[in-house]
């Protein structure tokens, strides 16, 4: 069984990408998993299992 997460992003104006890159490398040690960023969201969706 998955669980979802979806994580608003506020990224800034200044160093995008190593936010973005941080954000995701923290979510990956607690186990979730980058699914995508809906296209006109500001939001990306992330998975794990639930029984871990």
């Amino acid at each position: 069984m998955k669980e979802y997460k979806v994580e608003e992003l506020k990224l800034g104006f200044r160093n995008r990408t190593q936010i973005f890159e941080d954000l995701l490398n923290q979510h990956a040690r607690e186990g979730w998993r980058f699914v995508k960023i809906p296209h006109g969201w500001n939001s990306m969706i992330l998975e794990r299992d639930k029984n871990r």
